[in-house]
């Protein structure tokens, strides 16, 4: 039985990321539900994780690109039991957008993108009114990398979306005592790569974290209150100064009349009425 801090609803829990996801928050006490396809994988994991720390630890087999099963862990997510959801389920593509397969770039975006904002619209509402708790969202450093995309424009673009949605949603959340990080690991040494079509061994191995090493950095991060965590990034004053860039061109962005630089074009158009 957990002491004190609620339960942790991991989705892509049964290997990688999701698995020591696992394994350090019922270090923390918390109590489980592991999400993913593979329930014999599940199984084990919650029978080790049972043994080694005495926490409960519930199944839900669960495949996120099915819709019945989607809204089974949406109605998972709104029970009080809930501390925090660790949106962790993703598929990665590797090539040029023109081709690939369109069903699966489609099934890409749909479990990246639309399942990731479900499940966090499933969780918030309890969290908000219990004054507590966590949505973690695994993004990835390919959410601001889109002109050098690792995998494809559109997985980067998909980890784009999460770490956008991600920041906002904390700002409409952190009055009521909600935090929603966004992690955004670079490559790390999980099975996506291989399901991606690309060999992670041909990457620098300098530039390869281990999980265990990720999850404990993004872990450490949320401790210190961060909202956006890199876990390989050495100097935290990087983001900021990205953050800081970003928000000068707020005052910018959108004026009554074009940008003086394009006044050229503008002044030569022919108004409609006297065209001819």
């Amino acid at each position: 039985m957990s002491q004190g801090q609620g339960t942790a609803l991991i989705t892509g829990a049964s290997a990688g990321i999701g698995s020591v996801y696992a394994d350090r928050l019922a270090r923390r006490r918390y109590d489980l539900v592991l999400v993913a396809r593979d329930e014999a994988k599940l199984n084990a994991l919650a029978s080790r994780l049972r043994d080694e720390t005495g926490v409960r630890v519930e199944v839900l087999s669960a495949d996120l690109a099915d819709a019945v099963d989607t809204r089974k862990v949406e109605a998972r997510l709104q029970a009080d039991d809930i501390t925090m959801l660790v949106n962790n389920a993703g598929v990665a593509m590797s090539g040029p957008t023109i081709g690939m397969d369109p069903e699966r770039l489609d099934a890409m975006i749909q479990l990246n993108v639309a399942v990731a904002t479900r499940l966090a619209r499933a969780v918030a509402p309890g969290l908000v009114q219990r004054g507590r708790g966590d949505i973690v969202n695994i993004a990835s450093v390919a959410g601001i990398r889109g002109d050098q995309p690792a995998i494809s424009v559109g997985y980067s673009a998909s980890k784009a979306y999460l770490l956008a949605f991600s920041e906002g949603l904390d700002s409409e959340l952190s009055s009521s005592g909600v935090r929603v990080q966004a992690v955004l690991s670079g490559a790390t040494r999980t099975e996506l790569w291989a399901k991606g079509g690309i060999d992670i061994n041909t990457l620098p191995p300098e530039i390869v974290m281990d999980t265990g090493d990720m999850v404990d950095a993004a872990l450490a991060g949320l401790d210190q209150g961060e909202r956006v965590t890199i876990p390989a990034l050495p100097d935290i004053a990087d983001w900021t100064a990205f953050k800081t860039a970003r928000a000068a061109l707020g005052p910018n962005l959108s004026h009554r009349l074009p940008a003086q630089r394009y006044a050229s074009r503008t002044s030569d158009r022919v108004p409609l009425q006297d065209a001819s």
